[in-house]
């Protein structure tokens, strides 16, 4: 058997449990995106030492990113786990001319951690406003101002953009999805689509701060 194939037996004695999988004894170590993707068929095959030797390859970078987004230690190791569940489940639909297996799995994380990360704010928000009483002043004439003259801003923003750069960005930021889900739900590649929506909150970003010196 060559050094970079994954031995069947290796996989017989089945785990109870995902976790049981994840936190078995260390495998060896990937050293080429070739192993990475032959990881990936691998668990998609079913073999759960494959995806013990991914999630050891790469539960580092993942726990970092979330707990940076969500501030949250304890949800972050949830959310990890969460991850490497989902590889297990989505194995067969990854594609490699997509981009790599790390980057794959990081655009779950980050999915993941925003998803979270926007829920729990929502919900500091209504116990916020549960607790808070009801206000019972007017709006300021001046508040509603400037937020007719922000609408405008916005709508003079987006008219330099591009056609293709703001559906992009309407697909990115309205649905939330990452940039690999946008590349395949506008079949287009990753590459592009990067550099797409790149150039658009740069040309959005002028847009703001010659509204700005205006002002």
């Amino acid at each position: 058997m060559g050094a970079n194939e994954i031995d069947p037996a290796r996989c017989a004695a089945a785990p109870a449990t995902l976790g049981d999988v994840l936190y078995a004894q260390r495998s060896n170590a990937l050293v080429s995106e070739a192993q990475w993707v032959e990881l990936v068929r691998a668990i998609a095959a079913g073999h759960q030492s494959a995806l013990h030797a991914l999630y050891e390859r790469a539960h580092r970078p993942v726990f970092t990113v979330i707990v940076r987004i969500t501030a949250n230690r304890e949800s972050a190791e949830e959310l990890t786990l969460d991850v490497f569940h989902d590889v297990w489940r989505r194995a067969s639909r990854y594609d490699p001319t997509d981009g790599t297996v790390l980057g794959w799995i990081m655009n779950q994380a980050r999915s993941r951690a925003i998803d979270r990360f926007r829920f729990d704010h929502r919900r500091k928000r209504l116990d916020s406003d549960d607790r808070s009483p009801p206000s019972e002043t007017a709006a300021d004439p001046q508040d509603l101002l400037a937020f007719k003259q922000q609408g405008r801003v916005l709508r003079d923003a987006l008219g330099t953009l591009t056609p293709e750069e703001r559906q992009t960005m309407e697909v990115a930021f309205f649905s939330e999805l990452t940039y690999a889900e946008v590349a395949a739900r506008r079949q287009e590649p990753l590459g592009t689509v990067k550099t797409r929506i790149r150039s658009a909150l740069q040309k959005l970003r002028r847009a703001y701060e010659a509204q700005e010196g205006n002002g």
